[in-house]
């Protein structure tokens, strides 16, 4: 922040307490915006060839573990080091990854035992490529840090939690001329990709309006008091209030809609959250009185409904929930001129009808009525890669369809399905809403993290 002092400008602007955090990063985006990185535009860059990339890996807890695994299976990679705090973790992942290949991932230099293991590592190893799933507040630092030592920078979601961080992250990938891409897994599930294809075919005509969500009930994950997911992510549930994971829902939508290439982009958004009960009660039936998580104020309301409007006049409602007892959802849906796809179950509307199927839009085509639709608009990568994804597992094949496809884009010297800018793009939607919520809904609107460029940027193609 050398061009802009928060002090100062809090000071000088005399507002309320609720708005400060709102107005210093709005002030310090646009003052980003207005310069220059000194780099060059990432949207549409392909990195050089890598015939086999030298991957290391930071973070090897439930997410990174298996990242890990499934990175050692693919063709072309050759895992050089772990880090990660505790030696067992690392011990486990190094197992699995020699158990891959009789000759790959033999030699894996291991990092444990001290916070800052990782950045020896890099500078140890000197990796192609960095894969991150560690704590939110690390995403940033450590992404910055691997491609300031040369690395292509791999992060687990959210990329960042801040709009200063999410810079940081723009202007050092074109700086540095590497990739830092946030993993959103939920881009390779298979109706994600069947919707793109048939938004791209025109099939549910001009596109209007969206729904996006992550409904995911987790508060057994504060049983993780010590080490794992829990003991961090608790925190972040009683500290700050507004949508804090927003990209899985979020990502693919925004593609449907060619968001930030070429076509449309995030305008504003505003956003409100419910009271906060759910985790309090948990805590207090589950915990004794002394226990630490019945220290906390849990400030985060139970759920958050966000709406965001795009330059073109779309909509977007996001919406976040992992404390209340309900089924999963990503809601996943799209609204068109011609029809509208939604997800939970899987379903098609279109107007007169899906052939063979329903004689108008008022009935859904689902399950088997949908056949005839996935025989035609089944996304092609999905035909090429789907058996053997859902073979590999992951979140049904997501995740690993997500790891080859970032193998193979490396390996071709093409450019990744998701850019740094779609990342950062996505998770702003965190500390936006946060804003929004702390002013009573009022709109926040959104950095342009490319400086105007996405009108130039092409669309994800239909990759075969």
């Amino acid at each position: 922040m050398n061009k802009f002092n928060r002090r100062s400008f809090i000071k000088k602007s005399g507002l309320s307490a609720a708005s400060l955090y709102a107005a210093s990063n709005l002030a310090c985006s646009e003052e980003f915006e207005k310069s220059q990185s000194g780099g060059k535009y990432m949207g549409d860059f392909a990195a050089p060839k890598l015939e086999t990339i030298r991957i290391a890996v930071i973070g090897v807890g439930a997410r990174g573990s298996g990242h890990v695994k499934q990175l050692a299976s693919i063709e072309g990679t050759e895992i050089v080091a772990i880090s990660d705090l505790y030696e067992d973790l690392v011990d486990r992942s190094v197992k699995a990854c020699k158990s891959q290949s009789n000759v790959r991932h033999q030699n894996i230099s291991r990092y444990f035992g001290d916070k800052n293991k990782w950045k020896k590592m890099l500078t140890d190893v000197k990796p192609d490529a960095v894969f991150i799933a560690t704590n939110w507040n690390n995403h940033a630092k450590m992404a910055i840090e691997s491609m300031n030592q040369g690395a292509h920078a791999f992060v687990e979601v959210p990329i960042a939690v801040t709009i200063e961080e999410m810079w940081e992250i723009v202007n050092s990938s074109e700086k540095t001329q590497k990739h830092c891409m946030m993993m959103e897994n939920v881009n390779y599930g298979r109706e994600e990709l069947f919707y793109l294809n048939l938004c791209r075919k025109g099939v549910i005509g001009d596109l209007l309006h969206a729904e996006a969500a992550y409904i995911h009930e987790l508060r057994f994950q504060m049983e993780e008091q010590e080490r794992g997911t829990g003991s961090w992510r608790t925190h972040h549930y009683a500290n700050r209030n507004g949508n804090l994971y927003p990209t899985h829902g979020l990502g693919p939508v925004a593609q449907y809609m060619n968001l930030g290439r070429g076509e449309d982009q995030f305008s504003s958004i505003v956003s409100f959250s419910s009271p906060a009960k759910g985790r309090k009660l948990y805590a207090e039936k589950n915990y004794s009185k002394e226990h630490k998580w019945n220290a906390l104020n849990y400030n985060g309301g139970d759920i958050n409904t966000s709406i965001i409007k795009t330059n073109l006049g779309r909509t977007i409602m996001v919406q976040w929930d992992e404390t209340s007892p309900r089924p999963y959802s990503r809601l996943n849906l799209i609204q068109g001129t011609k029809g509208t796809l939604a997800g939970y179950p899987t379903r098609v509307a279109l107007e007169g009808g899906v052939h063979g199927e329903t004689k108008d839009h008022h009935s859904w085509s689902e399950g088997e009525g949908l056949k005839s639709l996935y025989d035609k608009y089944e996304h092609p990568m999905y035909k090429r890669l789907g058996a053997l994804a859902k073979k590999m597992g992951g979140h049904g094949g997501m995740d690993f369809m997500m790891l080859y496809r970032i193998v193979e884009c490396l390996r071709k010297g093409e450019a990744l399905d998701q850019n740094v800018y779609e990342g950062c793009l996505w998770s702003a939607v965190s500390p936006l809403s946060e804003a929004s919520v702390s002013q009573g809904g009022m709109p926040q609107k959104f950095p342009d993290f490319t400086r105007g460029a996405w009108s130039q940027t092409e669309p994800l193609t239909i990759i075969s």
